[in-house]
This record gives structure tokens, C-alpha cells and sequence, in this order.
């Protein structure tokens, strides 16, 4: 397997807008284990998330600690976004080869330190540990397609990658079950360790050192405060989160936006920048593309209240629930997998079929014993696909935006702040989740009434965030067809 020559691949950015190329452009020969390389790793962080989420309740019951239960999910996804944001600063030091690798170890370290674990302050070290390497795999793979591949495959290479997430929803669950019903939970953590050092093996094999003389301003250059207020921007919404009380779940999500609003106001007028010019001005396209990015992202958070619904309302059991949730997941990979032409077009539908979906949603879901048993399975698995694909259809276009519309010399923040941005927008859209749900009736009165009403506001109101989208949309699509 020859390693790709990407001494000049920054001089494909000249060659103009991506155009289009069949996927076996991309799949055969160089091309087809450099997209192997680069998925790889977003493939580990997307199943080490979904094995978590399924072994962590036997995690808890063998070492305990059941109050930092949701603090596990919360340090990961804190470490990642430092992770994603140090990225480019990465990058710049050690060259494609020697950041991706770096990044392996941090993540096999973490993966390494849960499998040992024999208390939850232990777990928790080796969940941020693990977030940390996680968050720069994401970031690096997306980083590296502007460095890797010609222009053309930009589109198909950002749909590969984001397919990964659907594979993972699809098998992470499977492979921890396994393990936890066995009694074996700590081989589901143990078992990641090979399967970086074969994505090491493949990295080494078809990444060059460096795709240009790294700087040293650059590098040792990070944008220390901007990192700091976003993480505690996403620390306090999740502490807020926490409380069983609606004010402090309000206060929460307040000081949490207000930290990510002096994040964002401090980086516009930084030296040293997290985010590229323009990318927090909805004015610009660049701005409506990372705006659009992180509502799309929004919208799907409600996944985290599918299966106590469908179990609550629609009587399915936990493992029928978990798949027919991963429907969100699928439609997710199947609309990546389908771009093609008419990027415009895509655009444009993606965020309403998203829309439409959510709001189905709404009503489908409190339904419950209100349908025929196989048409509410019917009926919430296509809406729930509804939501995936309306953000899939649209997404390798989204992203393929930001590498095209990006300053020349900020390419590397610009690819590093997409998954950034994803992170966050996730994060603030499970906490609002959260407080709807609550605010809705989902704890009191709680029951079946309870939910109920919760699922009827939650999906009508975050449907408004795939509704701004659409809005947005006109602004990305006149910057390419």
C-alpha cells in the first residue's frame, strides 16, 4: 500500500469548487485506503460512544459511583471538543502522519484506563482521556480530506466519513450488549486497543509525515481562552442538567450560552482564532454553513428521549427500542451515501425533510396504544429515519462548503471547527432536551400523561431548529450549485 503523496495537496484548493466524481473514483486503488485511513478513525471514536452508553450500566453496578453516571458522557464530550479545537494545532506540529497517530495513542491510553478501572474516579480520568484522542480523530479525518484528496471527491469523502456514525449506532449497541451479558464488560473497552493499532498500521502506511514544513508559530499558537469558555460553557449546561429542579436546569443552559456567546465575541477579536473569519457572522455563507451544522445537530439530540418513549408509550422492549431508534442512525448514512448532484437542491430539502419529520414525530409519538401495533412501528420508524436522512441528504454539501468557502490560509481551523461546532451543538441540544422534556411533564406528573405531553413538545419545538436551517440554506446554496 503506497503512502499518499500530499506534499502539494493543499495546491488542489486552486483547482476550484469540488465537482463531482463516482464513488469507485474514490474507493479504488491510493484513493480507497487513504478513505479506509481516514474513516478508520472516526469509526473508533462513533463505536467506542455506542458501546459506552450500553456497557455503562455495568460499569456502574461492579465499581459504582451511579451519581457521576451522566458525568461520564459529560467529561467525554468535553475533552472532545479540546480535542477537535486542538486539532489544527496538532496537525501543524506533527504533520498527517504523526498527529493521527498521536491521537490513536491518547485515545488507546483512555480505552485502556476504562478497561481497568476499579473505581469511577478512574473510569471518569480514562472517559476524558478517551475524549480527548476521540475529539482529535474527528477532526484530523475531516482536516486531512482537504489535504488528501483532489477537490472533486471532497463530497464523497465527507459522506463516507459521516456514514461511519450510522454503522457505529448499528454495531456499537450489539458489541457492548455482548460483553455486558456475558459479564465481560471490561473486554468491550480491551478490544479497542487492536483495532487501533490496525488503524495505526494503515495510517502509517498511507500518510506521508508531513503535507508541508509544519510552522512553528502555528503550532505552538492554541486559542487557550476561547477552548476554556467553551468547555465550561458545555460544563455548565450539563451541571444544570443534572438538578431535578426547572430553575437550575434554566440557570444551567443561561450561563451556559452566555460562556459560549464570550467564547465566540473574545475569538472575533483574537490573534489566535478557534474559529475562521466569518464563521459566527449569519451573514455570510460561511457563518450560515457552521450555524446550519450545529441546529442540524440540534434536531437530532431528541434521539436521547426515543427509547423511554417508545418503551413508555409504545410498550417495545429495551432492545427493540435501542434498534428501532438506530432508524434515526441509518437514515442518517443511507441520505450521506446518496449525494450526488444538485447539491442546491439537497440542501434545501434535507432541512425540511427534517423539519416535517420531527414534527410527525410530535404526533406519532404520544399516540402509543392509538395505532395498530405494526403501523406505529411502521409509521415512528420511517419518521425517525426522516430526521437522519433530512440532515444526511444535506450534510457532505454542508461540509464540503466549509472547505471551499474558507480563507486559503485557515483551512486546517475551518476543517478542525466543524467537528468543533457538531460537539457542541450537540451538547447544548441534549441539555435543552433535557429541560423540555422536564418542563413538559416528563418527572411530574410523570407516567404515561407524562410522557405524553413531553414527546409532543420536545419534537414540535426542536423542529424549529432544522425550520431555521431551511432559512439559512438560501443563503449556503448561491455560493455553489
Amino acid at each position: 500500500m503506497p503512502a499518499a503523496d500530499t506534499t502539494h495537496a493543499s495546491d488542489q484548493l486552486s483547482a476550484g469548487q469540488p465537482g463531482t466524481a463516482a464513488w469507485s473514483d474514490l474507493l479504488r486503488g491510493k484513493n480507497g485506503f487513504l478513505a479506509l485511513a481516514l474513516t478508520g478513525g472516526v469509526a473508533l471514536y462513533a463505536v467506542n460512544v455506542h458501546i459506552v452508553s450500553t456497557v455503562l450500566p455495568s460499569v456502574v453496578r461492579d465499581i459504582g459511583g451511579l451519581d457521576f453516571y451522566a458525568w461520564n458522557t459529560t467529561l467525554f464530550e468535553v475533552a472532545s471538543i479540546v480535542g477537535a479545537a486542538l486539532s489544527v494545532r496538532v496537525l501543524a506540529a506533527f504533520g498527517p502522519r504523526g498527529a493521527y497517530l498521536a491521537a490513536l495513542v491518547v485515545f488507546a491510553l483512555g480505552s485502556a484506563a476504562c478497561a481497568s478501572a476499579t473505581s469511577m474516579p478512574w473510569m471518569l480520568a480514562g472517559r476524558s482521556v478517551q475524549g480527548l484522542g476521540g475529539g482529535t480523530l474527528g477532526a484530523l479525518s475531516y482536516a486531512l480530506i482537504r489535504l488528501v484528496f483532489a477537490p472533486a471527491l471532497w463530497p464523497r469523502a465527507v459522506a463516507l466519513i459521516s456514514g461511519m456514525w450510522g454503522v457505529a449506532t448499528l454495531c456499537g449497541p450489539a458489541v457492548g450488549g455482548l460483553f455486558a451479558e456475558a459479564g465481560h464488560r471490561r473486554w468491550a473497552f480491551w478490544t479497542l486497543l487492536p483495532l487501533s493499532v490496525l488503524q495505526a498500521l494503515l495510517v502509517t502506511a498511507q500518510l506521508k509525515p508531513h503535507s508541508r514544513a509544519p510552522s512553528a508559530d502555528s503550532a505552538a499558537s492554541v486559542p487557550g481562552l476561547q477552548i476554556a469558555l467553551l468547555a465550561s460553557s458545555v460544563l455548565a449546561v450539563a451541571a444544570g442538567s443534572l438538578s431535578t429542579e426547572l430553575v437550575w436546569q434554566a440557570a444551567g443552559v443561561a450561563a451556559g450560552l452566555v460562556l459560549g456567546a464570550a467564547a465566540v465575541a473574545w475569538d472575533r477579536r483574537a490573534a489566535v482564532r478557534l474559529l475562521p473569519h466569518d464563521a459566527t457572522a449569519l451573514g455570510t455563507p460561511l457563518g450560515a454553513v457552521y450555524a446550519s451544522v450545529a441546529l442540524l445537530l440540534v434536531g437530532t439530540t431528541t434521539e436521547i428521549f426515543v427509547p423511554y418513549f417508545l418503551q413508555t408509550l409504545h410498550g417495545h422492549t429495551p432492545l427493540a427500542a435501542g434498534y428501532l431508534t438506530a432508524a434515526m442512525a441509518g437514515g442518517w448514512s443511507l441520505g450521506s451515501l446518496l449525494e450526488g448532484r444538485g447539491a442546491a437542491r439537497l440542501l434545501r430539502a434535507g432541512p425540511a425533510l427534517c423539519m416535517l419529520s420531527l414534527l410527525a414525530l410530535s404526533v406519532l409519538m404520544p399516540l402509543g396504544a392509538g395505532l395498530p401495533p405494526s403501523l406505529r412501528v411502521l409509521s415512528c420508524g420511517l419518521a425517525l429515519a426522516g430526521v437522519g436522512a433530512g440532515v444526511g441528504i444535506g450534510w457532505p454539501h454542508l461540509l464540503t462548503r466549509v472547505l471551499t468557502l474558507a480563507r486559503p490560509a485557515e483551512g486546517e481551523i475551518a476543517s478542525a471547527a466543524i467537528t468543533t461546532v457538531q460537539l457542541y451543538g450537540m451538547a447544548i441540544g441534549a441539555a435543552v432536551a433535557g429541560l423540555v422534556a422536564n418542563a413538559a411533564g416528563l418527572l411530574s406528573p410523570g407516567g404515561v400523561a407524562g410522557a405524553q405531553s413531553a414527546a409532543a413538545w420536545l419534537f414540535a419545538s426542536f423542529a424549529l431548529a432544522p425550520a431555521r436551517v431551511v432559512l439559512l440554506t438560501r443563503r449556503i446554496a448561491k455560493t455553489g450549485s
